[in-house]
């Protein structure tokens, strides 16, 4: 039976599409319940619609904490049976609920602990990556903790940082390791939760 989980959104949605392919082609043993957005409009919400999976707006603007808007959240992913909650360019602080340690997920486009934390997100990543110089970077997966970016890593790929390439094209080329890294790490979480030997990327 495939494990249901919810993808959490804050843009375009390239990831959400990326695992709802590899859930359609028979590569991850999940099913998306629900699509949660924190603001409304954003391409994310289109794309979950035109594949058929519930989209939710739960705007961040509507509450008065980090703690009252997490509890929002988790109710609507306990009222769905979510196993698994992805954050998958998800841009907001959110606070665990009780049962929900080591149920959450979240990639960054860079080798955490380098370049995370409030702020680092997107091509702003990308943008500091370049400006310091660095030879390698990448993405990386890892359990959602209370503070951004922090909590223990499921995985990281990573990629030498081409001569002369600029933010859009380093972007590209870490999102074609994002592509691979965010179900894998799926994959891997649920083969702890059995027991199971970890698969190989």
């Amino acid at each position: 039976m495939a494990h249901p989980i919810a993808i959490l959104v804050s843009g375009g949605g390239r990831s959400l599409e990326n695992l709802a392919d590899e859930v359609a082609a028979g590569r991850l043993d999940a099913e998306v319940r629900v699509v949660i957005s924190d603001r409304p409009g954003v391409f994310a919400l289109e794309r979950a619609a035109k594949l058929g999976i519930e989209t939710l707006v739960l705007d961040r603007s509507e509450f008065d904490s980090h703690e009252a808007y997490s509890q929002a959240v988790f109710a609507e992913l306990e009222a769905r049976g979510v196993e698994l909650a992805v954050l998958a360019g998800f841009l907001r602080l959110l606070l665990l609920q009780p049962g929900w340690a080591g149920r959450v997920i979240n990639i960054h486009p860079s080798l955490l602990p380098a370049f995370g934390g409030k702020g680092y997100y997107g091509e702003h990543v990308h943008r500091a990556v370049l400006a310091r110089g660095v030879q390698v970077t990448g993405c990386t997966v890892h359990y959602v903790d209370d503070e951004y970016d922090n909590g223990k890593v499921i995985l990281q790929r990573w990629i030498p940082v081409p001569d002369g390439i600029d933010v859009e094209g380093l972007a590209t080329l870490v999102f074609e390791q994002e592509k691979l890294a965010l179900p894998e790490a799926i994959r891997r979480h649920f083969a702890a939760i059995k027991g199971l030997p970890s698969p190989t990327a």
